[in-house]
């Protein structure tokens, strides 16, 4: 048994935000009572919380663990590692692995080695399409009994209005969401960055803010013909934005998550340095604004990661030739306290949200999010002030591709818990990581 005692509970589930003691016995949540009131945990281990949050296990609904195939980027077992040192107790996995997990051999494949070597929990993305290649229908339902959560061709949207309705229609038998990379190929080609000002200074290809909103428009109007559960993957434009509202004022299932990168950066930040490249790309400072409204206004439904690892190798190149993406799990927490919480956009129990009931009403798990007698023993302790420097050398990943590297930040995860057990906790004295 563990006691987490004298922590700082919130629970958006439950509307809850008072000190309490909790008492975890194996995989579950055995008991939870005032601080100091619970008496029967003799043996427990007991883990001292005082001076901080304690809040559900945080799901990041969008990362990249690379295997199979891509190992030398990253693993499942590296990428939990740091999905845990970023208070994160379960991450979905994209399909865009080698093979594709377009069918339940990978999908088995990799909740295996899930099994046997990750931190937290792992849930599979099955991929929309055969080969995420936009031609044929994948196996989802076979993928579904095999353990896939959702499913997206992510990296690429849906190739075709055609194919995306036959998708939603399938999706929607099944209860399944689908997670849209929204992207209209034909305007975002050759892009590495977004249109304007500064891609005209730096001489870089831009990529308009329309080539997302324009596959999002696409995609509302077949989740209102199909009545399909769209969720749309790291928006990062106004317009896209602005389509989500719309899809929640007509009562459509749409979600939305917002990726931390895309609402602290803009694309003045970007430099000759492909750890500023990532699809959908940094964008302009309005589209900012509108993700950071739509995170204290209840239109954005979640933050994720996006966590892409690449090797050095792959990085270390030229702009235009460096594979998109970036590390996100290690930084994510506190990047959202600095610019939501910190800021004074949010209180820290809507962060929590976004972290937590957020993600799991996408997922339709949204009853097995709450800290109660009963429920699964996945915890996050964070605290809002404890000062650290990020340096991705120290990274749990076996990447380094972060444009957050030596950020100083104040608030950090301090313990990650999982089926009851302590995978990660971070010394209390302040240090870099």
């Amino acid at each position: 048994m563990l006691l987490v005692k004298n922590g700082r509970v919130l629970d958006p589930a439950t509307k809850t935000d008072a000190s309490l003691d909790i008492l975890l016995d194996g995989e579950k949540i055995k008991e939870v009572a005032p601080a100091g009131k619970i008496t029967e945990a003799h043996g427990a281990e007991v883990f001292d919380a005082a001076g901080l949050i304690v809040a559900p296990g945080f799901i990041d609904l969008h990362a990249h663990l690379r295997e199979p195939g891509q190992e030398s980027s990253e693993t499942i077992e590296t990428g939990t590692r740091a999905a845990a040192r970023g208070g994160f107790t379960a991450v979905c996995c994209m399909p865009n692995t080698k093979p594709v997990n377009d069918n339940a051999s990978v999908t088995r494949f990799i909740l295996d080695r899930a099994k046997a070597s990750a931190s937290v929990r792992v849930w599979p993305i099955g991929a929309a399409s055969v080969g995420s290649t936009g031609e044929d229908i994948a196996e989802i339902a076979a993928m579904k009994q095999a353990g896939i959560v959702a499913v997206s061709d992510d990296g690429k949207p849906i190739a075709t209005a055609k194919l995306a309705r036959q998708v939603m229609d399938y999706c929607r038998s099944l209860d399944l969401p689908i997670i849209e990379h929204a992207e209209d190929v034909s305007l975002a080609a050759c892009a590495v960055m977004r249109e304007g000002v500064t891609s005209a200074r730096l001489g870089l290809q831009g990529m308009p803010s329309a080539a997302e909103s324009v596959c999002v428009a696409r995609d509302v109007q077949l989740a209102e013909l199909t009545g399909a559960r769209l969720h749309i993957a790291h928006l990062s434009a106004k317009a896209s934005l602005e389509q989500v509202r719309w899809a929640k004022q007509r009562g459509l299932r749409v979600t939305c998550e917002v990726t931390p990168h895309h609402f602290t950066l803009i694309d003045e930040d970007v430099q000759y340095d492909s750890s500023f490249k990532m699809n959908p790309p940094l964008a302009s400072r309005e589209d900012r604004e509108a993700l950071l409204a739509g995170l204290a206004d209840g239109a954005v439904d979640a933050i994720a990661t996006d966590h892409a690892p690449h090797e050095p190798a792959l990085k270390d190149v030229e702009f235009d030739r460096a594979p998109f993406g970036i590390l996100g799990f290690e930084t994510a927490l506190s990047l959202a306290l600095e610019q939501l919480v910190h800021a004074g956009r949010i209180s820290p129990l809507r962060m929590v949200e976004l972290f937590t009931t957020g993600p799991a009403r996408v997922l339709g798990i949204e009853s097995e999010k709450k800290i109660s007698a009963g429920h699964p023993a996945d915890l996050t302790v964070f605290s809002l002030d404890r000062s650290w420097t990020y340096n991705a050398k120290e990274s749990a990943s076996k990447s380094r591709n972060s444009p957050f590297d030596n950020r100083a930040f104040k608030g950090a995860p301090m313990a990650t818990i999982v089926a009851g057990r302590i995978v990660y906790q971070r010394e209390r004295s302040a240090s870099a990581m």
